[in-house]
C-alpha cells in the first residue's frame, strides 16, 4: 500500500449542517444537495485567500466506521490566517497518513463506484478524515479524475 503523509491544512468552506449516513443513499441525496448550494451560492469566489481554485469535499467525525453516521464539508484549501466569510466555516484538517485512490472515468458515477469498491475492500481506514479533491482534472465530465485520500492507520 502506498502511504503518503499530508500536513495538517486549513479549509474554508460550507459545513453540512447535520450529520449524513450512507444507509439507504441518505449521503447521496444530503451531499448532492450541498454541492448544488456550494455552486449556486457561488462559494468559492467568496472565499478569500484560497491557495487553489481545488474544492476539497471532507467526510469527517465518523461515528464508527462507513456504515455510521458522520460530517461532510466543501471548500478550499486557504492560508490558516485566512477570514472566514459570513456564513461560511472553517475546517481545521490535523496531520495524518493517506492512501490515495484516483477515481477515472464519467462523474458523478466515477466517485460513487470508487467509494463502492473502497467500502468492499480491505484498507485499513482510521476513519478520521478522508476527503476528495476536484481539480482540473475533474472539470471534464465524461472523462474526469477526482483524487481520493483515505486516512488510514499507520
Amino acid at each position: 500500500m502506498n502511504k503518503i503523509i499530508l500536513p495538517s491544512f486549513t479549509l474554508i468552506g460550507l459545513a453540512l449542517p447535520i450529520q449524513t449516513t450512507n444507509a439507504n443513499g441518505q449521503s447521496a441525496i444530503d451531499c448532492g444537495t450541498h454541492w448544488q448550494k456550494f455552486e449556486t451560492g457561488n462559494y468559492i469566489d467568496r472565499i478569500e485567500g484560497k491557495l487553489s481554485n481545488e474544492i476539497f469535499a471532507i467526510y469527517h467525525l465518523y461515528e464508527g466506521d462507513h456504515t455510521q453516521p458522520y460530517s461532510y464539508f466543501i471548500g478550499c484549501k486557504v492560508n490558516a490566517d485566512a477570514e472566514v466569510p459570513e456564513g461560511m466555516d472553517r475546517l481545521i484538517i490535523p496531520a495524518d497518513t493517506y492512501q490515495k485512490i484516483i477515481a477515472k472515468g464519467v462523474m458523478p458515477d466515477c466517485v460513487a463506484n470508487a467509494w463502492k469498491e473502497i467500502w468492499a475492500g480491505t484498507i485499513s481506514r482510521a476513519y478520521h478524515a478522508d476527503f476528495e479533491v476536484y481539480g482540473d482534472k475533474s472539470k471534464d465530465w465524461s472523462n474526469a479524475e477526482v483524487e481520493i485520500y483515505l486516512s488510514v492507520i499507520e
